[in-house]
C-alpha cells in the first residue's frame, strides 16, 4: 500500500516534538501564570510604596509645619519686641534652615521685622489669613501669597496679642514647598518617579515635571484623599504615557502627589528576565531540542538504516545482515533482530519452494514423458490394425486417426523437452509436425517438397493441440486429394499480425477441379478446431490450382486484453440419486 504523501507532519521528529511541547506545556503555562501573579504582586507593590512614599512626605510636611507653629508661639511679641526682632528672627532662621522668611506684622498688617524683604501690600489687612488671625484663630496654614515669597510656599501664621488679650497682628513663617517634597532617592520608590503639590482645586503648584503629570488630578480628588488618607488614581502624561498617581493631604489645602509609569508586562519582564519568562522558555526549549536530537539520534538515525536494509531484502539480496544495529537501543536491536529472522526464513522457503517446483517440474516431465509414450504405443497399435485392414476406406480412417494421435503426441513431446512446460514456440513445433506427417507420406511411396515459413510465437499447451490438429487435417487432406497423383509442393505459412494470427496450408492441386463446397469428416473438424481457438477457417483456390486452407485465431496477447470467455451455461441433468447409486 503506498503511504499518503503528508510531507514531514508524519515524521517522527515532529511526532515526538509535538508530543514533548504537549506534555511542557502545562509546565509553560504555569510559569506564564506565575509571571503574571509575580507582576500583579510588583504592581500592587509599586502602588503601595507610592502610596506610602506620600503619606511618609505629607506627614514630614506636617510636622515642618507643627514646628513652624511651635516656633511662632515660642516666639512672642514681647520676647522679639524692641530693635532686637530682626536680630532674633534671623538667628532662629540661620539655626532652623528651610524657612525662607519669617516676619512680625502688627494689628494694621505692617512689617514690625523680618529676617528677608517683604513687599509693602496695602491690602494684607484685608487678606484672608489676616483676617482669620484678627477674627479669632491662633493659627492658620495657607499658601503663601505672591508678595511674600515668589516660589510656591506655604504661609503659617501665628495670631499675636497684647497684654490686655486685643489682637496685635502676626508672627508668620514662610516655608518653600520644594523642601516639604519627598526624597525621590528613596529605593523602595518605583524609577522615574515625579513629584508635584496641588491645592484643593486641582492646580499644580509646583510639578517637577509638568509633562510626567499631564492634565490636573480629577476635580473631587481633595475630598476622597481627606476622606481616605490617601488615594491612587490612574491617568496619562503629557506625553500620552500611562501613569499611576498617589495623593496624600499636606497641610491645610495642599495635597502631595507622586507619579510613575504604570508597570507593563514586558517592561517588567526586561527588568527581571530570569524570574519572568526566560526561565519557563529555556526550560521548554531545552527540553525539546533535546527531544529532538535525541529522536534523531536514537530512533530517527537507526530507522533510516533498517529502511535501507530493508530496501536490499526488497531487491533479493536477503544475505545482507544489519550488523551496525548491534551498538543501537535494545528495541531498534530487536526490530533488526526481526527483519533478519524474516530474511532467513524468506531464504529457507525459498529454497524449499524452488526444491519443490523442480521436483514438480521434473514430475511433470515425466508425466508428459509417459504420457507421450503412451500415445506411441497407441499409434503403434493403430498402425497394426491398419495393416490387418483390407478395407481402404477403413486404411484411411485408420491413418487419419493414427496420424491425429501422433500429433498429439508431439505436442506432449515438445512439453518435456522444452525449457518451459507451460509454453511452446510454435515455429519449431511446426516444422517437426510437418516433418512427422511428411516421413508417413513418404513411407507410402510419395514425396512431397515442403516449404515452411513462419514467425515466432509462444502459445500454450491449451490453444496448441486444436491447432496442430488442424494442420494436420490441412495437410493430409492436401495429401490424399492433391498430392496423391503426382509429386508435389505444399506450402505452410504462419504469420503473425499483430493481435492476430493466420496459418495457411496450400497445395499445388492434383489437376482436377478442387471440391470446396464438401462436408466431409475433415471440413468440420477443422471448422471445430477454429472455434476452439476463438477465430475463422475458411477454403479458397489459390493461383497454382490448389486449395488454400487458412485459419485466422487471436494471439495469447489479444486473449489477454480481452480476459477470459465467459462461461457457458452447462444444461441442467438429471443426477442419480445416492440412493440409486
Amino acid at each position: 500500500m503506498k503511504p499518503r504523501a503528508w510531507g514531514p507532519l508524519t515524521t517522527v521528529r515532529f511526532r515526538l516534538g509535538a508530543a514533548i511541547a504537549l506534555a511542557l506545556l502545562p509546565v509553560l503555562l504555569l510559569g506564564a501564570s506565575q509571571t503574571a501573579l509575580a507582576f500583579e504582586k510588583y504592581a500592587e507593590e509599586q502602588r503601595v510604596n507610592l502610596t506610602l512614599a506620600a503619606e511618609r512626605s505629607a506627614a514630614t510636611a506636617r510636622a515642618r509645619m507643627e514646628a513652624a507653629s511651635v516656633l511662632l508661639e515660642t516666639l512672642a511679641p514681647e520676647a522679639i519686641g524692641g530693635d532686637q526682632c530682626t536680630q532674633r528672627l534671623s538667628e532662629v532662621a540661620r539655626r532652623l534652615p528651610g524657612y525662607d522668611n519669617l516676619a512680625r506684622f502688627n494689628a494694621l498688617g505692617r512689617v514690625s521685622c523680618a529676617t528677608a524683604d517683604v513687599a509693602a501690600d496695602p491690602a494684607r489687612r484685608a487678606s484672608a489669613w489676616f483676617v482669620r488671625l484678627r477674627d479669632g484663630e491662633q493659627s492658620v496654614v495657607v499658601r503663601a501669597p505672591r508678595v511674600l515669597s515668589a516660589q510656591p510656599a506655604l504661609l503659617a501664621a501665628q495670631r499675636a496679642q497684647d497684654d490686655q488679650g486685643r489682637f496685635d497682628g502676626a508672627l508668620i513663617a514662610v516655608i518653600n514647598l520644594a523642601s516639604l517634597r519627598p526624597n525621590l532617592d528613596d529605593p523602595s520608590l518605583p524609577a522615574r518617579t515625579a513629584v508635584a503639590l496641588a491645592d484643593q482645586h486641582g492646580r499644580f503648584l509646583n510639578p517637577q515635571q509638568l509633562k510626567t503629570f499631564g492634565p490636573a488630578p480629577p476635580q473631587s480628588f481633595a475630598e476622597r484623599v481627606r476622606a481616605k488618607g490617601s488615594v491612587i488614581y490612574y491617568g496619562r502624561d503629557g506625553g500620552g504615557e500611562r501613569r499611576v498617581y498617589a495623593a496624600a493631604p499636606l497641610v491645610g489645602d495642599v495635597f502631595v502627589i507622586l507619579s510613575a509609569p504604570t508597570p507593563a508586562l514586558f517592561s517588567w519582564a526586561r527588568l527581571n528576565p530570569l524570574s519572568s519568562l526566560l526561565l519557563p522558555l529555556l526550560a521548554f526549549v531545552v527540553a525539546f531540542v533535546a527531544v529532538w536530537v535525541v529522536a534523531e539520534r536514537v530512533v530517527v538515525r537507526w530507522l533510516h538504516y533498517l529502511r535501507r536494509i530493508a530496501a536490499i531484502y526488497a531487491r533479493g539480496r536477503l544475505t545482507v545482515k544489519p550488523s551496525r544495529a548491534e551498538n543501537a537501543p535494545l528495541e531498534i536491536r530487536e526490530l533488526a533482530g526481526t527483519l533478519e529472522a524474516m530474511a532467513t526464513a524468506i531464504v529457507a522457503r525459498d529454497q524449499s519452494l524452488r526444491e519443490s517446483l523442480a521436483q514438480k517440474d521434473a514430475l511433470m516431465r515425466e508425466i508428459h514423458h509417459r504420457v507421450k509414450n503412451n500415445l506411441q504405443v497407441i499409434t503403434s497399435l493403430l498402425n497394426l490394425q491398419q495393416r490387418a485392414l483390407l478395407d481402404p476406406a477403413a486404411r484411411s480412417a485408420m491413418s487419419d486417426t493414427r496420424l491425429r494421435v501422433s500429433a498429439i503426441a508431439l505436442i506432449y513431446r515438445a512439453l518435456y523437452e522444452g525449457a518451459d512446460l507451460k509454453r511452446v514456440d510454435l515455429r519449431q513445433f511446426l516444422g517437426d509436425l510437418i516433418g512427422q506427417l511428411i516421413g508417413e507420406a513418404s513411407t507410402e511411396g510419395g514425396v512431397i517438397r515442403t516449404d515452411l515459413q513462419a514467425d515466432e510465437l509462444i502459445i500454450d499447451p491449451d490453444k496448441l493441440a486444436p491447432l496442430a490438429l488442424f494442420a494436420v487435417e490441412a495437410i493430409t487432406n492436401a495429401q490424399k486429394h492433391a498430392l496423391a497423383l503426382k509429386n508435389g509442393s505444399l506450402r505452410v505459412r504462419f504469420v503473425v499480425r499483430g493481435d492476430e494470427a493466420e496459418l495457411s496450408v496450400a497445395d499445388e492441386g492434383s489437376g482436377r477441379a478442387p471440391a470446396l463446397d464438401g462436408q466431409g469428416v475433415g471440413r468440420v473438424l477443422m471448422s471445430a478446431f477454429a472455434r476452439q481457438l476463438r477465430g475463422r477457417m475458411d477454403m479458397s483456390l489459390n493461383a497454382q490450382g490448389g486449395v488454400t486452407a487458412r485459419l485466422l485465431f487471436p494471439t495469447p496477447s489479444a486473449d489477454a486484453k480481452k480476459g477470459p470467455a465467459p462461461a457457458k451455461a452447462q444444461p441442467r441433468r438429471n443426477r442419480p440419486s445416492a440412493k440409486a447409486l
